[in-house]
């Protein structure tokens, strides 16, 4: 027994001398290779044999194992010389690729479905949405439009999941504070409805004070938060707190080795809750897609935690996860960024339903998309007409100028809204659009906001969300 092997058994080598095989192998594979290699006076070595190996600390360790028979000038067996691999390295690998081929696997159902859901999403959110601005407050048919509108908008959670998961976060990240957006998170409705949800739940915060940020995507980042106090609150039965916590730290040279990051300095994200904990043998699957041991209907689309990974993976951050009896702690380490910090201010609700005054036209190959889209405008004071193709819009602009187009950027047959926009862009030189996509990190709407779109909308979108990309395009 070699020092490697000492190693691999966590025994020394006076403990392991005179043991039987099968005190570290299964007693199956040793008795077959006994019979083979020491019965059989032909036998031939054993090349690459996998099976599992018991340690000394009661772990099953995946080995590849080779044997060759020890025999005397005589030709008699007398023995065997037994090579153990450590295969743990490469079982890790081989994970890491079967995780990644089943992410692709999803991306490609994803970006199949998704364009076609958002379309039809369009239609059950957006109608909903405009019948309510008109109808009285005490209308009986409030209640089931807007339970037809939070159906929509939990559909399209699902979808945009499931995008996140096959394709990543948002095309735009900036530099910001991470405690204004927690504090962000903390005052949105998605907070105050889990706050009804689990009243018995007290939810705590503990903010460090600290001037740098994070490179991020800000959206994506208070999502992640989102989902990760969405677990722990379901994690919690009866009273219970969620601890909400983040601190400056620096990790050196030791640490980074331990933490397999790089050295330098971190923004900490912890959540905390005092649940019943995630059993040991679930807590290497819980990033996985749909690994979850919770209601679907309760827990949402079943994406929730593996969001939280790709979001974490896609801002080059570190997430780590600690469970017992008292509950689980999440905590997620931030490269601090140096670049200047962007300061944002939440815009008020008048500003944002704010009438305004603009001629805008809708291309869109969806009849459908086009009208929701136009009677969202309208609504709220723009001049808008519309179109089927890019063909038809270059011909519109040619003899009707306007103030903004708003323009889909899949469209068949004919052109697309991406090459649309070129050839508007030459007849109207700085002509102001809002592009709208279901994919945010489609090609397509990197091009065409680099040749100087002034915003981009990702469909299903509400009124609010399309009034504001308007109004901060005219004003760009």
């Amino acid at each position: 027994c070699n020092q490697g092997s000492q190693s691999l058994v966590g025994y020394e080598q006076d403990e392991v001398a005179g043991q039987p095989l099968h005190a570290f192998l299964t007693e199956e594979i040793c008795t077959a290779w006994v019979q083979q290699l020491v019965a059989d006076e032909q036998a031939e070595p054993l090349q690459n044999q996998e099976t599992s190996l018991q340690n000394a600390y009661d772990e099953k360790i995946p080995v590849l194992a080779s044997a060759s028979p020890i025999r005397d000038e005589a030709g008699e067996v007398h023995g065997a010389v037994f090579v153990l691999r450590d295969l743990r390295e490469r079982k890790k690998l081989e994970e890491q690729v079967y995780r990644s081929k089943r992410m692709e696997s999803i991306g490609l159902m994803a970006g199949g479905v998704a364009h076609d859901l958002n379309n039809i999403l369009s239609g059950i959110i957006g109608y909903p949405e405009l019948l309510l601005k008109t109808l009285p407050e005490n209308s009986n048919l409030r209640e089931p439009l807007e339970a037809i509108l939070e159906s929509g908008q939990r559909a399209a959670m699902v979808v945009a999941d499931l995008l996140t998961v096959a394709r990543g976060v948002a095309i735009a990240k900036e530099v910001r504070h991470l405690n204004l957006l927690v504090k962000e998170y903390l005052n949105s409705p998605e907070h105050k409805k889990l706050n009804t949800l689990y009243p018995e739940i007290s939810f705590e915060h503990r903010l460090e004070a600290m001037r740098t940020g994070i490179f991020c995507s800000p959206i994506h980042i208070k999502k992640c938060l989102m989902n990760l106090i969405t677990n722990a609150s379901e994690a919690v039965v009866g009273n219970g707190v969620i601890s909400i916590t983040t601190h400056n730290t620096q990790v050196d040279e030791v640490k980074a080795l331990e933490y397999e990051i790089a050295e330098g300095e971190y923004i900490v994200l912890s959540v905390e809750d005092t649940g019943s904990g995630i059993p040991e043998k679930d807590l290497q699957h819980i990033f996985e897609p749909f690994y979850t041991k919770k209601s679907m209907g309760r827990s949402g689309t079943g994406l929730g935690l593996t969001v939280v990974w790709n979001t974490v993976q896609d801002h080059e951050s570190k997430i780590f996860v600690t469970s017992g009896e008292k509950g689980t702690c999440f905590q997620i380490y931030f490269p601090v960024s140096k670049e200047k910090v962007v300061m944002t201010e939440e815009s008020s609700e008048q500003e944002k339903i704010a009438e305004r005054s603009g001629t805008i036209l809708i291309v869109d190959d969806e009849p459908q998309l086009r009208d929701i889209a136009a009677r969202m405008l309208k609504s709220i004071g723009y001049t808008v007409d519309s179109v089927c193709s890019g063909e038809l819009a270059i011909k519109y602009i040619l003899d009707k100028p306007v103030d903004l187009i708003v323009i889909d950027m899949q469209m068949e047959p004919g052109m697309n809204g991406h090459d649309t926009y070129i050839e508007i862009s030459k007849i109207s030189p700085g002509q102001k659009a809002v592009i709208v996509s279901g994919f945010s990190d489609s090609a397509d709407v990197k091009a065409a906001l680099k040749l100087g779109a002034n915003g981009f909308i990702k469909k299903p979108y509400s009124l609010d969300q399309l009034g504001r990309a308007v109004k901060e395009a005219l004003c760009s």
